[in-house]
Parts: C-alpha cells; sequence; structure tokens
C-alpha cells in the first residue's frame, strides 16, 4: 500500500471516528476510503477492516458518555443484546440479500428522517416522558433487531437510524439517545467481526492503524458532545444525514 493511501486511511478514520461519536454516519467516511485505498481488496475484507477500525472508537465514546452522563441502560443494553445476533445474521446476507433493492429503500427512509427532524425544531432537544420498563424493554429488544440486521448487512447510515429511533420511540433527547446507541453500535461492530475476523477477511495492521485514529476523533466527538449538549448533536445530525442522502442518491441513481 502507498504512503498516500496510509494517510488516506488515517485521515479518514480520525473524521469518522469523530462523526461516528456524535451523530452516527462514520462509515460514510470509512467505507469509500477503504475502497479508494484498497481496490484489490474483496467487499468482505473492506467491511471486516472498517469494523475492526470502529469498535475501538465506538467503544471509547460509549465510555466517555457513561463517564459523564446516566446512560439509558434499560434501553441500550436489550438493544445491544438483540443487536448483537441480528446483526450477525445481517453480516452473513450480504451472500444472498440483492443490495440493489436495499438501497432505494434506506434512502426514502433517510429523507423521511431528515424531514422530520428538520420539520421539529423541538425534536430530541430535551427528553420526553419515558415508557414504562416493561413496554420500553420489549420495544428495545425490536429496535436492536432491526438496526442490527441492517448494521450488519449494509452499514451506512446505521448510527444515525439508532439516534433517531432513540429520540422518536423512546423520547430520549439528542444527547442521551447519541450515548445509547454507541454501546449498540459496539455490540454490532463486535459481532460484524466475529464472523468476518475467522473468514480472513480482516487486515489487522490496517485496520488497528485506523483505529488508532479512530480512537482520536472519537475522543474529540464525545467531548464536544458533551460540552455543547443536545442542540449540538441534532445539527451534526442533520447534517450527517443530508450527507448520507447525496452519497446514497449518488450510487443509486447517478
Amino acid at each position: 500500500m502507498a504512503e498516500f493511501d496510509l494517510g488516506l486511511l488515517l485521515t479518514a478514520a480520525l473524521f469518522a471516528g469523530f462523526v461516528d461519536a456524535v451523530a452516527g454516519g462514520g462509515g460514510l467516511i470509512q467505507v469509500p476510503s477503504l475502497l479508494m485505498a484498497l481496490p484489490a481488496e474483496s467487499p468482505a475484507t473492506v467491511f471486516g477492516t472498517n469494523k475492526l477500525a470502529s469498535i475501538f472508537g465506538t467503544g471509547n465514546a460509549a465510555v466517555r458518555y457513561a463517564r459523564r452522563i446516566a446512560l439509558p441502560w434499560g434501553i441500550a443494553l436489550p438493544a445491544a443484546l438483540t443487536a448483537f445476533a441480528f446483526s450477525f445474521a445481517g453480516a452473513a446476507a450480504v451472500a444472498w440479500l440483492p443490495m440493489a433493492l436495499v438501497r432505494p429503500l434506506v434512502l426514502a427512509l433517510l429523507v423521511l428522517v431528515l424531514i422530520y427532524t428538520v420539520v421539529r425544531p423541538d425534536f430530541g432537544v430535551l427528553s420526553g416522558p419515558r415508557l414504562a420498563p416493561v413496554l420500553e424493554r420489549r420495544w428495545a429488544l425490536l429496535a436492536g433487531s432491526l438496526l442490527g440486521f441492517y448494521d450488519g448487512f449494509f452499514g451506512p447510515g446505521a448510527g444515525s437510524f439508532m439516534i433517531f429511533a432513540f429520540v422518536h420511540f423512546f423520547r430520549l433527547d439528542f444527547l442521551h439517545a447519541s450515548s445509547a446507541a454507541k454501546v449498540v453500535n459496539f455490540s454490532t461492530n463486535a459481532a460484524a467481526l466475529a464472523y468476518f475476523a475467522p473468514s480472513g477477511h480482516v487486515l489487522w495492521f490496517v485496520g488497528l492503524g485506523m483505529a488508532a485514529f479512530n480512537i482520536v476523533g472519537a475522543v474529540l466527538g464525545a467531548r464536544l458532545a458533551l460540552r455543547h449538549g443536545s442542540g449540538f448533536v441534532r445539527w451534526v445530525f442533520v447534517v450527517v444525514a443530508s450527507v448520507l442522502i447525496a452519497r446514497l442518491g449518488y450510487d443509486t441513481f447517478g
């Protein structure tokens, strides 16, 4: 690998860690960079290396959130549990589910999420009344199943979808929704690695180098999110969703 390509990957990992720690969507930066720098590698190796780099930044961000705010563990842990199992299933399903049918559906969902967030200025700024604990756990298990499968199978925007789901269905503010999403995202990354690593679809030297820069970005992102609160996370969420829509739109219709 050329020095330029390695520099590109490390820089991409830095920015991806920052974006992921705040509003999800780091894969939007990291995966295209890996595809550019490693054109000879299989998609499975690209995805596996991406998950290795991401899991360290996501885990670091989750720990930093947990130290500073009260994480909604009653939502995050059940969702992470089912997300792990279904992310593994999603990674295994890549071989037989038609990706061409998934991309337009994801694009449409992202457009709806963005419109809903923009037209409601108070959405996610403050926490709302929580659901009953039993009902909350049931919804968390369902959310983890759906989002985990999606992250294992396709990936881009998974963190953003998680944040939106935690704000809309569980009435968290954006800051606490982002913290819960990091716990679930760590679980989905671990599950995908459990599938890709044994089959040799991970470039360990590249992935661990990117992981170091991903951690630095995650530290910066989590620090800014904690300092500036839900309003900042909401703003970054809107920007990331807009860029993700543009990218998926180009891939689908370009």
